[in-house]
């Protein structure tokens, strides 16, 4: 396992498009989802020991924001050729035994964790009405290895800011996990 930190997109930044097939063949894309009151996009990946410490609070998101005008996404970037746990018909098996009630969606060209400057897994990316970032960052401080308990205060306090129709605290921290397995040849440059 190897650990990264977040790279904290600038906020302000747009919400980059993306049009990807989740785990049963749907298309989703960001645009669907306009009208929003927010857009939470999750990088996640099946078997990190960094995302598999917080499954419980990411399923529970869904179900406590997914009613409140907040569309979110997780999507899978791994190089599954070599990280066979993320592949589509895995990441279907997760999303159940999970119970994740939003879209799973699968980044096959990487594109898209790249567009987002994605770097890790988990790494969130909070957008408002006007697709627009404000916040970029961990989840909580919570850590596999740290005993303290996962609560995604940090997350959830800009969700909670967003559907208030407020600006989330300026003071963010970089989330920290696995790092995304890029193909061969396909690491962004911010990355490497």
């Amino acid at each position: 396992m190897v650990a990264v930190n977040s790279q904290m997109l600038s906020l302000g930044t747009k919400a980059p498009e993306f049009r990807l097939p989740d785990t049963e063949g749907r298309l989703a894309s960001i645009s669907d989802v306009l009208g929003a009151r927010g857009v939470l996009v999750m990088f996640i990946s099946n078997h990190c020991p960094f995302v598999k410490h917080v499954a419980g609070e990411l399923a529970a998101l869904g179900r406590d924001y997914g009613g409140q005008g907040i569309a979110i996404f997780a999507i899978g970037s791994n190089d599954v050729a070599k990280y066979t746990d993320d592949a589509p018909s895995r990441m279907r098996e997760e999303r159940e035994m999970r119970g994740y009630s939003f879209p799973y969606l699968y980044d096959e060209s990487q594109s898209v964790a790249k567009a987002y400057r994605a770097a890790c897994t988990p790494d969130f990316f909070l957008f408002d009405g006007n697709q627009k970032l404000v916040y970029r960052g961990q989840l909580d401080d919570s850590r596999p290895s740290n005993g303290k308990p996962v609560t995604g205060v940090d997350l959830r306090a800009a969700l909670d800011a967003v559907i208030a129709g407020q600006m989330p605290s300026a003071d963010q921290h970089p989330g920290i996990g696995c790092n995304i397995k890029w193909k061969p040849g396909n690491a962004p440059d911010y990355f490497v």
